[in-house]
This record gives structure tokens, C-alpha cells and sequence, in this order.
């Protein structure tokens, strides 16, 4: 059978564990996680969070409705990629450039506090405009920005969403609807996730602690990622992705992976990969106790080769609708040529094995130099049973 292949030609990158490629594989590689403890979204109660640090760019447009957080971090892992995505509109034309991005939150965090003064003054103020928060802001901002017409729009499927832009991204240019796709997601910190996670008993106090004996909850965290994808062969291959909607409950996952087993093996049939050339598994690993339960089982069960694994959410927090996208990204950096040894991201956690959950084999840091990473798979499961699997492998 034939084959579309698809590629992540550039790629732009921006969360807690940094702000460039290079400079997270570093953090990665040294094991340095950058988390913040505040109490900036939950008065009175502290936790670490993956908080964005950084000067972020301003707006260059009037419309106020533009005006958010997330539109700001967007533009900034945008201008990481500028070059290669106007060189793509110049190529193609404006029309057929698409833009999709997945989101969780949008303007969420401008509209909490215009909601807030309103409370206070029953005065609106002037900078608020509805369109902050829509779920779609973040794709059309970034097509306004750029100039393209192409298919534009957003996904909100909770922490699935920014793998699921690029799954979609794939689909457009296998229809031939478009030549070019900017793709990727973009979550902030605001008060409705931090707040609602907690009233789920799901944030820890601590650093997360994924597959540990001792995990006890998830760090909210926010970020960027943006790729530009096409046909034309060059960067790292979009092998295949696999898409499931499990449904068993709204916040827990079905307890046995069957959604996540689902999703996998879609995913490898579609990339046309047997489980053994998996070279490397990006988890979910939000070290939620059931996650960790439903994931180690799903893997266990897809998998007799044990390959590689980790999660790299105690680097960058759970990036929310960002999150499929920013470890596509550290996926994505797997794949550099020019490092001096094989970057494989290491699993942080205390080593404390949950005895009741099947054994994953977790990357250490003394592995990195010794691996062989040619092909991978990066997990996404979201609040509903909305799960996907992407594989990503590297130019034959």
C-alpha cells in the first residue's frame, strides 16, 4: 500500500523546561526540572506549577480580541519558526497554508479577571472581548498573523488536543485540501484549570512522581509548540497516528487501557510499524494513580519488546491542550543529527516501583548514550477517554 508521507519540518517550542529546543534537551539531559511553587492561581494554596517565565512578545494588533496570554506565547514559538513558515507561504500562496491549533484554556485567564473587576465595579472593562476565550482564537490569531487563508481552526479535546492538530494536519495534506500546515498547541495558566484540578484531588504539592509507588497527583503547567508540516521531506516523518473515544468516564481513564491499547495499535497499523521497531515511548505519565494504572497496562499489553519509556511531565508540568504537541516536540528532538550523543528524555521520579502495576522500561539518564532511536511513539489521553497515539521516525 501506498503511502503519504507527511513531515514536521520546523518546529517551535516554549515551556517550563525552557525556551528553545536546545536549551530544554539540556534541562532534560542534566535533569533540571524548572518548576514554579505559587499561589498565583490558587489564593492560599501553593503549588508547583510549570510556569512560563519568560518576556513574552506584544500584539501587534488593535483588535483587543487578540489581546490574550496565549496568543503571546503562541507568537512567540511562531517567531521560531517565522522563516521557514513564510518561505512555505511564498512556495504554496497564502490559500493553501492551513493554521490548526489545539487549546484548553485560550484567553480563559483575561476573562477570570474582567469577570473579577465586573464582580467588583459592575463596570466590563474595556479590554475585554468575548472572543479571548473562544476555543478557536489561538488558530485564526495566528492566520491573521501569518496572512493565510487555508483551513483554519482550533481543537479543544482537553490534553489530547495538540496531538490531535497535528493528526489533522496530516489528514489535510494527505486530502490535498492544503500544501502547508502550521500546527501545534498552546495552553496558559489560569485559574479554572488550577482550581479544577485541585477540587479533583488530582494536583500534587510536590514534583509529580510518574509511575512511582508514591505518585499522588499531576503539576499544571503551560507552553507552546508549533510545528510547520508538509509533504516536502525534510525534519522528522509523522509515520501515523491512532485515535480513540473510550468514553468510560469524564475525568478517569478506563482502567484497563482499552482505549489507550486501542489508539496504539491503530497507530501502528497506520504507520505501517510492527511494535518492535518502537524504539522509544513518550508516556502520558501524569502520575495521577489511575493514569499510571491504565497506562502501564496498555503499554504491557501492546508491547513484549520493552522498549524505552518516560515521561517527561516533571520537566514541564501537564501543558493541558499544549501538552500532545510540546512532547511531539521533545520527540521531535530525538531525531537531531548533529548531537554529540543520542538525546533520549530521562524519567525522573524517586525509583519507588508501584509493585501492582506492570514494569515499564523507564529511561535513566545513563542510557542516553547507548541508544538506538529511530522510530517513536508519543501518548496523549484526555478527560472523556479522548486519546491518540502519534509515531514519529526519522528520514530513511
Amino acid at each position: 500500500m501506498t503511502k503519504n508521507h507527511c513531515y514536521l519540518n520546523a518546529m517551535g517550542i516554549l515551556c517550563a523546561a525552557g525556551s528553545s529546543a536546545q536549551q530544554i534537551k539540556e534541562n532534560i539531559n542534566s535533569g533540571i526540572c524548572n518548576l514554579t511553587y505559587s499561589d498565583a492561581y490558587h489564593p492560599n494554596k501553593e503549588f508547583p506549577l510549570g510556569m512560563v517565565n519568560d518576556v513574552l512578545p506584544e500584539i501587534p494588533h488593535i483588535d483587543k480580541k487578540w489581546h490574550s496570554r496565549n496568543n503571546r506565547m503562541a507568537l512567540a514559538v511562531l517567531q521560531q519558526i517565522r522563516t521557514q513558515v513564510d518561505d512555505a507561504i511564498k512556495r504554496h500562496g497564502a490559500h493553501r497554508v492551513a493554521v490548526i491549533i489545539g487549546t484548553s484554556t485560550s484567553g480563559i485567564d483575561e476573562s477570570e479577571q474582567s469577570i473579577q473587576q465586573w464582580l467588583s465595579t459592575s463596570i466590563v472593562p474595556d479590554k475585554y472581548d468575548y472572543g479571548l476565550q473562544e476555543m478557536g482564537a489561538p488558530a485564526q490569531f495566528i492566520a491573521n498573523e501569518l496572512g493565510t487563508t487555508g483551513p483554519t481552526y482550533g481543537i479543544s479535546t482537553a490534553c489530547s488536543s495538540g496531538a490531535k492538530a497535528l493528526a489533522t494536519a496530516r489528514r489535510l495534506l494527505q486530502a490535498g485540501l492544503c500544501d502547508a500546515v502550521v500546527a501545534g498547541g498552546v495552553d496558559t495558566l489560569c485559574r479554572l484549570t488550577v482550581q479544577g484540578f485541585d477540587s479533583l484531588q488530582a494536583i500534587s504539592t510536590e514534583r509529580c512522581n510518574p509511575f512511582s509507588n508514591n505518585r499522588n497527583g499531576i503539576n499544571i503547567g503551560e507552553g507552546a509548540a508549533l510545528f510547520l508540516v508538509s509533504q516536502h521531506c525534510s525534519g522528522v516523518e509523522l509515520l501515523g497516528s491512532g485515535e480513540s473515544s473510550d468514553a468510560h468516564h469524564i475525568s478517569a481513564p478506563e482502567p484497563n487501557g482499552k482505549g489507550a491499547i486501542k489508539c496504539m495499535e491503530e497507530a501502528l497499523a497506520d504507520a505501517q510499524v510492527g511494535t518492535d521497531m518502537i524504539d522509544y515511548i513518550n508516556l502520558h505519565g501524569t502520575a495521577t494513580e489511575l493514569n499510571d494504572q491504565m497506562e502501564s497496562r496498555a503499554i504491557a499489553h501492546v508491547f513484549t519488546t520493552n522498549p524505552l519509556c518516560s515521561s517527561t511531565k516533571p520537566f514541564t508540568g501537564h501543558t493541558l491542550g499544549a501538552a500532545g504537541a510540546i512532547e511531539a516536540g521533545i520527540c521531535w528532538m530525538m531525531f537531531d543529527d548533529n548531537a554529540p550523543s543520542q538525546f533520549v528524555p530521562q524519567h525522573v521520579w524517586d525509583a519507588q516501583s508501584d509493585e501492582q502495576l506492570p514494569s515499564l522500561n523507564l529511561a535513566s539518564p545513563l542510557c542516553n548514550n547507548h541508544a538506538s532511536i529511530n522510530t517513536v511513539l508519543s501518548n496523549s489521553f484526555a478527560f472523556g477517554g479522548n486519546n491518540i497515539s502519534l509515531i514519529l521516525g526519522r528520514i530513511q
